[in-house]
């Protein structure tokens, strides 16, 4: 088979392995920064406040690129 009837059989099925990458990427960003930051309270924990901000903003940063992966999936592609 060539090239170009191989990515045509592929084209239609893209967007479910980008959705499955997605997902699958951000579930292991999160749960890598959820879990440092648990790391680092039990080390100080007196910096647990400050901690937790940063770790929000660490899972929303995780998400949102999550997210901009999910769009890109529906852009059709020439």
């Amino acid at each position: 088979m060539d090239p170009v009837s191989v990515l045509a059989e592929v084209n239609g099925s893209i967007a479910p392995i980008a959705f499955g990458l997605a997902t699958i990427g951000s579930a292991i960003g999160v749960g890598l920064v959820v879990g440092k930051t648990i790391e680092s309270v039990a080390r100080q924990p007196e910096l647990q406040g400050r901690l937790s901000g940063l770790m929000f903003l660490g899972i929303a940063f995780t998400e949102a690129l999550a997210f901009i992966a999910i769009a890109v999936a529906f852009i059709p592609f020439p």
